[in-house]
């Protein structure tokens, strides 16, 4: 059986998905919520308009794991502390890590966290540009998949595979936690210029611009340029900076107009953007984008500046 640790949006939208194709334990993080869950057989506050299929369990926090892969949908901040809390259940079993971020602490990625706190846990990623809305009304999406351990990424792609969730495999781990990191960062930006009305043109600059400072992040930690390319990089890219599902994107917008944003909402970019910057300035990296994007978050710089402060650097080629 497959389990699904943490019942957000997507956790909830992939466990409905899976649930097509046979049994899956959706695991919310505490009782109240694993009580309401299975009163209502819906998620009504992170998915209202999808209802659970028959093959969907509802597990209480403190049950056993069943045998079978763990999915841990959980926001990337709160991944360390939900492996130190589970890890005599966790310690030897195959995790897939379905965040996007780096952890503030370390600058790690997911699938790095798992390997540094669970050494003998099989660790992969799933990434790329999939909502969780999409995932659970089954509109075809494909995503990446990455485990360093090819065989046993392949059974993952076939076992979470569904009629209409295509994933491709990978071994490139860095690469997929890169490319699901940054471009978080980048839909912030993205988002900022056109809640301040700058347009569509400053958009596509800033996406164009932004993949240049993924592809030279990724190079610089030693991920193939390939898989920044590929869904779980450009295609998340894409995805993110132009569709209002995205919170980051809606978080950047609210950045631009100066409004404010709602703070129960999980925004991932936000803390992986002073992540960046810190690695980017460990790395002596050029990143100016993500740069900036740390300063608004933070609340050092304010759009105009930033945009003021990207447009008078020194003319350069078109190239990463």
């Amino acid at each position: 059986m497959i389990t699904v640790l943490g019942a957000g949006a997507f956790g909830t939208g992939i466990a409905i998905a899976l649930a097509a194709k046979g049994p899956v334990a959706l695991r919310p993080r505490t009782a109240a919520q694993a009580e309401a869950l299975a009163h209502a057989r819906k998620n009504i506050a992170r998915l209202p308009g999808a209802p659970f299929p028959d093959a969907l369990e509802i597990h209480a926090p403190d049950s056993t794991f069943p045998e079978g892969p763990i999915l841990l949908t959980v926001p990337m901040q709160q991944l360390r502390p939900v492996l130190d809390t589970h890890g005599a259940a966790l310690a030897r079993r195959t995790l897939v890590a379905c965040c996007k971020g780096v952890e503030l602490s370390t600058l790690r990625g997911p699938a790095s966290v798992i390997t540094q706190v669970l050494p003998e846990a099989t660790a992969a990623i799933l990434s790329g540009p999939g909502f969780a809305a999409d995932i659970a009304a089954g509109l075809p999406t494909a995503m990446t998949l990455a485990c360093t351990d090819a065989q046993i990424g392949r059974a993952l792609c076939e076992a979470l595979s569904t009629p209409s969730l295509r994933l491709y495999g990978s071994t490139d781990t860095a690469g997929v936690e890169l490319g699901g990191a940054l471009k978080n960062v980048i839909a912030i930006a993205c988002g900022a210029v056109m809640g301040a009305g700058l347009g569509e043109s400053a958009r596509a600059a800033l996406m164009t611009r932004g993949y240049a400072e993924m592809q030279r992040m990724a190079l610089a930690l030693g991920a193939r340029p390939e898989t920044l390319a590929g869904l779980s990089g450009f295609g998340d890219l894409a995805l993110t900076c132009t569709s209002e599902q995205s919170r980051n994107l809606r978080y950047g917008i609210s950045l631009g107009k100066g409004a404010a944003f709602d703070p129960s909402i999980t925004v991932e970019g936000a803390a992986t953007a002073r992540a960046v910057a810190k690695r980017a300035e460990d790395l002596a990296l050029d990143m100016p984008i993500s740069l900036a994007t740390a300063a608004l978050v933070t609340g050092q710089l304010r759009v105009g500046e930033a945009m003021d402060m990207l447009l008078s650097r020194p003319l350069k080629e078109d190239e990463c």
